[in-house]
């Protein structure tokens, strides 16, 4: 393919999908315009650190926000568990929402409903997080119900069976889709011998197992302030979080949790695990080592992994029509990689396209144009995912827990935009290579010719 062809279907998909974004970010969000975009200095400014008794905070002032978002971060992530304990973090977290030493689960709801408040929890591979969502007004008494859930959860007997029924309807479900099963694939057969080859999220093994006691005790584990780290977004004062957190969450047991590196992912040669399924086409993910996000390589690879995803798009599905949503991306975690997906009755002439518009990003120098064009896409992109404060919540947590520090979350744009071509094509050189393959399907449409080409 050459540069101008590139370009112009990039370019055209684009505009297509610039316009459409612009289109839902004006219905969605007020009516007042978005502010220019302040400097690097003025957006940290805007941040306020602190800590309480080993408990690390940052506080976000947005004053036109009429709503505050909190996250309480659990470092670890699938380093607290092993096969055995499978889900107990995020089983724990579920049951913990239900109630606690100072409100009923009917009081907790009835309160919940009435103050437009609402406490959720997550969990992936690098840590968990308790969240709270409330409204500048009623952000006191919203504060009051979050601490004791946080400190004093209850973890009664037929709430647990609750959660426990809930998860177990999705674990179920979860291997019956082939797109979720490929990620459990992934995780147990690519990450084989890494912490993120447990399944956080559990098994419908381990998830019937956990008893009160068990998630009393892990709670007592992972509640020490120096395992947590705080983030509060919205129309609040830093002092007024600070006195909140003294009353709370900075009494907990500070402990002496020390944060230790999560080893790489070791893909060191490229492999294939096919999983027979009568399907009437074949599920198809290759995944290969990336750059962490505190890694100077992540940028100019985001913007490789962009190219890369234009040009399976158009080579795949444009010019051969050989599957509707071809697929490259890279994920965002502190042991990361990278992938390519396809869903298709041809496999070996689809994984051959992707592999050699992997190659050419190897070879040749890409157009500036299509990185000022990524760039601007990326603005767009950014600025949209960063209207509620829940996301800038988890922006701030993330670069925290394993990005450099919160402070590099602001220097995104800008180390995207001075991305050069040397530099995609030295990324692309240096990551896509060595990719393991899962395969749920037809093995005997397969070629491991094609699938194990040594790049």
């Amino acid at each position: 393919m050459t540069h101008s062809k590139l370009y112009n279907s990039y370019s055209s998909r684009l505009v297509f999908s610039v316009l459409a974004l612009a289109a839902a970010f004006i219905l969605s969000s007020s009516a007042h315009a978005q502010p220019a975009a302040s400097s690097l200095q003025e957006q940290a400014a805007e941040v306020t650190e602190f800590e309480v008794n080993g408990l690390k905070v940052l506080v976000k002032n947005r004053p036109t926000a009429s709503t505050v978002a909190a996250g309480l971060f659990i470092r670890g992530g699938a380093r607290n568990i092993t096969a055995e304990t499978s889900g107990q973090e995020i089983l724990m977290l579920e049951a913990a929402s239900e109630s606690s030493r100072n409100y009923s689960r009917e009081a907790l709801r009835r309160i919940l409903a009435n103050t437009g408040t609402t406490i959720s929890s997550g969990i992936n591979t690098d840590f968990s997080v308790l969240a709270l969502a409330s409204t500048k007004e009623n952000f006191q008494e919203s504060w009051k119900i979050f601490a004791d859930v946080a400190m004093y959860p209850k973890f009664d007997d037929g709430d647990i069976e609750r959660v426990k029924e809930l998860r177990m309807a999705g674990l179920r479900e979860a291997e019956t889709d082939n797109d979720n099963f490929l990620q459990i694939l992934q995780e147990r057969i690519v990450f084989r011998g890494h912490p993120y080859s447990v399944d956080v999220g559990g098994t419908l093994q381990t998830i019937p197992k956990f008893t009160a006691k068990d998630l009393r005790d892990l709670h007592g584990q992972l509640m020490q302030t120096s395992r947590l780290l705080l983030v509060v977004v919205g129309n609040v004062e830093a002092a007024e979080v600070k006195g909140l957190v003294e009353q709370t969450l900075g009494k907990l047991p500070k402990g002496d949790y020390k944060p230790v590196p999560v080893p790489e992912i070791s893909i060191t040669k490229p492999a294939i695990d096919v999983i027979r399924r009568q399907l009437p086409t074949n599920y198809i993910q290759g995944v290969f080592k990336a750059p962490g996000l505190d890694h100077p390589d992540y940028y100019p690879m985001k913007i490789a992994m962009s190219l890369l995803q234009a040009r399976v798009f158009q080579s795949v599905r444009v010019e051969r029509q050989l599957s509707y949503a071809p697929n490259a991306e890279m994920h965002t975690d502190a042991a990361n990689t990278g992938f390519i997906y396809v869903t298709t009755v041809d496999p070996n002439q689809a994984v051959k396209l992707m592999l050699d518009d992997m190659d050419e990003l190897k070879k040749e120098d890409v157009d500036e144009r299509l990185i000022d064009s990524i760039s601007g896409h990326f603005l767009t992109l950014h600025y949209i995912d960063q209207e509620t404060n829940a996301a800038q919540a988890r922006e701030l947590g993330t670069y925290e827990l394993f990005g450099g520090g919160w402070r590099n979350s602001f220097e995104f744009l800008d180390r995207i935009k001075a991305v050069t071509p040397a530099q995609i094509q030295s990324v692309a050189k240096k990551y896509f290579r060595n990719i393991h393959f899962i395969v749920i399907g037809d093995p005997a449409l397969i070629s491991n010719n094609i699938f194990l080409k040594d790049s």
